[in-house]
């Protein structure tokens, strides 16, 4: 076995100039070349990448004191509304918020959406965004209406705040309906027309951890083109690793981060407002996380390449409301980026939603970024539940 490490070792050595830094690719291709003993001798910190569409995502936003001052009760962000029950002037402007007037609350399907992503986008680029605010006004704060212009240099604080991002491994989405629908994870057309995927594979920085040895509470990360933490688990975080009928492992599925950072530092490259026919809007966001190599055992996970790696394949058609991974079996992300795959005995066209080049391009900025001394690894104070706490999600009765 290799001999172990720990944080503060590899800090040391980056503080050095001389720690070993690959992307999860390059060393996939080391491990090919020298082993995997060696492999983790030699390295000190992987990293991975993946930018995406991530819907539970936000911002919180302090507005400032207006002249008299005003408790906002009802805000809006270029006709976007943001939720106010905060405090005085503090919002939270929600990723997948539409304006009221949207026809999406009609339920037309309709063109492209702005939403609550595009405000954060417009906000990191630097762009002016339209405040309107409300109140019922109080004795200590009179003002009962205010509409004004800002950018993000004229808000105090702006922290982005996503409860649930890095999705572990996502589906691979198809549909076996006669019918065209319009979900999050594209359009899907009918008859198994097309099949939909959105995660980077064998860069996705939690299928290189799958059991959460090294990601936890604390865990230092790009976010957005600047540095962010890991705050706590994701919503709807509940780890496992996902065999086939045979008990043959496939890779890890269900886990999630919540993370925080400071939109000032972020890039518009990073934080990108999309949007969906038929869906509405989110926010496409960039993170790539460091692993540190420990041990030969986080070696060996962080070196699983895609031809080892695998998604459920999920009828959105029928069977997603139910809830059943893997319905339709599963397929490596090998074959998903070869651009077909087998369902049902049928080839079906695959495309990604998350961008490979994009996520290639963090592992390598976060490599950059550790290898000059700018970006030191954090031990986390908590790690966060892994496969074997055997969570599982509970159902809403209604």
């Amino acid at each position: 076995m290799s001999a172990e490490k720990t944080y503060a070792e590899i800090n040391e050595r980056i503080k050095a100039g001389k720690a070993v830094v690959l992307t999860a690719e390059e060393l996939i291709d080391l491990v090919n070349e020298k082993g995997l003993t060696e492999a983790s001798r030699q390295v000190d910190v992987v990293t991975t990448g993946t930018f995406a569409p991530m819907c539970s995502s936000g911002a919180f936003l302090n507005f400032g004191h207006s002249a008299p001052r005003m408790r906002m009760s009802r805000v809006w962000l270029n006709n976007v509304p943001a939720y106010a029950g905060i405090a005085a002037v503090d919002a939270y402007i929600g990723a997948t918020e539409v304006p009221e007037d949207d026809p999406l609350n009609n339920n037309y399907p309709g063109e492209f959406r702005y939403g609550g992503g595009h405000v954060i986008e417009d906000l990191v680029a630097g762009r002016p965004v339209r405040l309107k605010a409300l109140s019922y006004g109080t004795d200590c704060y009179p003002r009962r209406e205010i509409e004004t212009t800002i950018t993000l240099n004229d808000i105090n604080d702006a922290f982005l705040f996503n409860p649930r991002n890095a999705y572990q491994n996502y589906n691979c989405a198809v549909n076996t309906t006669d019918r065209t629908i319009y979900t999050y994870m594209g359009t899907l057309k009918p008859r198994l027309g097309n099949a939909h995927y959105s995660t980077s594979g064998q860069l996705s920085p939690l299928l290189k951890d799958p059991h959460f040895k090294t990601t936890g509470i604390g865990t230092r990360i790009f976010l957005g083109g600047g540095v962010g933490y890991v705050a706590w688990h994701g919503t709807q975080h509940f780890p496992a690793i996902q065999t086939d009928a045979q008990g043959r492992e496939l890779g890890a599925n269900g886990g999630t981060l919540a993370v925080i950072g400071d939109l000032k530092q972020m890039s518009p490259r990073w934080l990108m407002g999309t949007s969906y026919l038929g869906y509405g809007a989110t926010l496409s966001v960039g993170i790539g996380i460091p692993i540190p190599v420990l041990n030969e055992e986080i070696a060996r996970y962080a070196a699983a390449s895609d031809a080892e790696l695998y998604a459920p394949v999920v009828d959105y058609g029928t069977t997603y409301p139910e809830r059943q991974p893997g319905n339709l079996g599963f397929v490596s992300y090998a074959q998903l980026k070869s651009g077909k795959i087998t369902v049902n005995g049928r080839e079906v066209p695959t495309a990604p939603l998350s961008s490979y080049p994009r996520a290639r391009e963090i592992a390598a900025t976060l490599k950059q970024w550790i290898g000059t001394g700018k970006f030191l690894l954090t031990e986390p104070v908590q790690l966060l539940p892994s496969p074997a706490d055997g969570l599982s999600g509970k159902p809403l009765n209604g």
